[in-house]
């Protein structure tokens, strides 16, 4: 006899790198029996379709964030009539907004305490502190299931089948090899106000990674495409590719060499070869996460480039 689902909204976090970061939680999530719900941006639809979990985009203003909460707790009551008398939401981000939306939708979340938003929340849980990212996530499933477990080793990512048939057929019209090098020379925001971004990137692209006589390929993101024209021309260049077709690129990938960035996770997250190029930003808190992971850092911050040139070449068996 199967038990009646246990419908449940989730709030991702906005950006790549935190939701795949989320889906060893959101997983075991699921395996206790929760019928999960998701809110958050678009392309998590994409980044996450392997799953099967459905993604509501989020709103852009308050009054359309609350109706959607409202109208996704009347179809989970539908199902779930004991639905107001347990905790029904869970809240990844840590802002005010994110509380406030389920608290006036009428929503029993958990989340962590933060911003002085505890009263919004039906449980305000203490947030972990000095631990990894993906471990802070983890903790809220620990309170949700009333059970501590230790993280994974592994994040798991799944690749759907329309997104790995339109990564074949997108190598095949390129001409690109299983078995590419990737790399991610971008990096969204700043750690303690600094770049993120390797300045040895495009050299090390243009003079170092031919040695290895693989196809090098580089897929920007919305406003990156003219940094990769101008920086990387070397590389085989693919705008517009969504983010499952992009984790199914990576599956089929020899190695990523990456910033501290979205893709980065990714590609650890389906267990591709990562050599993470890190400056500024602490690998205890915000490392890739998975054993195929290498974090490269130098004495004073960035790491060397023939540093990054051996890290290759003894990841392709040529060290």
């Amino acid at each position: 006899m199967t038990s009646p689902p246990r419908p449940l909204i989730v709030r991702l976090r906005n950006w790549v790198g935190d939701v795949t970061l989320g889906v060893p939680t959101l997983q075991r999530l699921a395996d206790h029996g929760y019928a999960l719900q998701l809110v958050g941006k678009g392309w998590a639809r994409d980044l996450l379709a392997g799953h099967g979990w459905p993604v509501h985009v989020l709103p852009k203003t308050l009054r359309e964030r609350v109706r959607q909460l409202r109208e996704l707790k009347r179809i989970a009551r539908a199902s779930d009539s004991g639905l107001g008398r347990r905790i029904n939401a869970v809240c990844f981000p840590y802002s005010f907004s994110s509380a406030l939306d389920f608290r006036l939708a009428g929503l029993r979340a958990l989340g962590h305490a933060y911003e002085g938003r505890s009263l919004l929340l039906a449980r305000a849980a203490p947030r972990p502190a000095g631990v990894h990212e993906l471990e802070v996530y983890w903790d809220l499933g620990n309170v949700l299931l009333g059970q501590a477990a230790p993280p994974p080793a592994t994040i798991g990512l799944r690749v759907g089948e329309a997104h790995r048939a339109q990564a074949a057929a997108l190598r095949s019209a390129q001409g690109i090899e299983p078995g590419c090098i990737v790399i991610c020379p971008f990096a969204g925001g700043t750690w303690a106000q600094q770049d993120k971004t390797w300045p040895a990137f495009a050299e090390f692209v243009a003079q170092g990674l031919p040695a290895f006589g693989r196809s090098v390929v580089v897929c920007p993101g919305p406003g990156e495409e003219g940094i990769a024209r101008d920086h990387f021309a070397s590389a085989r260049l693919l705008p517009g590719v969504n983010l499952g077709t992009y984790a199914a690129l990576l599956q089929d990938a020899a190695l990523m060499i990456s910033n501290d960035t979205g893709p980065g996770h990714m590609a650890a997250a389906v267990g591709t070869p990562l050599i993470s190029v890190l400056g500024p930003s602490d690998p205890a808190l915000w490392r890739a996460w998975g054993p195929s992971v290498q974090v490269l850092r130098g004495d004073s911050g960035w790491p060397e480039t023939r540093t990054v040139l051996e890290a290759v070449a003894r990841t392709l068996g040529r060290g």
